[in-house]
């Protein structure tokens, strides 16, 4: 079983950045999202034995994931692991929602403009490394992963076999976990903050 979760709101999503391999800290509401997903995290596993963590090594998911940890009680630590980083834009990232609206080409649809970059990373090697992450996940395994918005959408279109354009669909909350058990995947969501 795996239960996913998106690290809360940055100042970058504020901004409507888009952040990729760079970095941005958390706002207070993103501190206060983790907070609560580390709340509804301990009423699904009031026992963590034999539960592992696992973290992007990007500094808004470690922190998310740490501040998950401590509302869990302590009892777990995060394991960071790149194969769950969000997925690259090269020399993209960093730049607000509009400025890559005007640099995707017309014919190519709007969920796609994350792969034009001429260096980031493309749908190919993104789908490589998160189905290797997930590969590495045995079916009796329990892991709670702290991730990020496309990784995610690529994480749970692997996992539930989505087509392409459906996996790009998916939405991205940071308040909410997705459950990823048995071949299905269940949204969960957080009381409001």
């Amino acid at each position: 079983m795996i239960y996913l979760v998106r690290h809360g709101q940055t100042e970058s999503n504020l901004a409507r950045r888009y952040q990729g391999a760079s970095d941005s800290p958390l706002t207070a509401l993103g501190r206060a999202q983790a907070r609560r997903m580390g709340e509804l995290l301990g009423r699904l596993v009031p026992d963590t034995r034999g539960w592992r963590m696992v973290a992007s090594p990007l500094g808004r998911a470690q922190r998310t994931a740490e501040i998950i940890c401590e509302a869990m009680g302590g009892t777990l630590t995060p394991r960071l692991d790149p194969r769950v980083a969000e997925a690259s834009m090269g020399s993209w990232d960093g730049l607000q929602i509009d400025e890559l609206e005007a640099r995707r080409p017309q014919e190519v649809p709007y969920p796609e403009r994350y792969f034009q970059s001429p260096d980031g990373e493309s749908f190919e090697v993104i789908w490589d490394r998160l189905s290797d992450w997930l590969g590495s996940v045995g079916q009796d395994d329990k892991v709670i992963l702290v991730s990020h918005g496309l990784a995610g959408r690529f994480l749970r279109g692997i996992y539930g076999k989505l087509p392409r354009e459906e996996l790009m669909a998916l939405q991205v909350p940071q308040d909410a976990i997705h459950r990823l058990e048995k071949g299905a995947i269940t949204q969960i969501a957080c009381e409001p903050v």
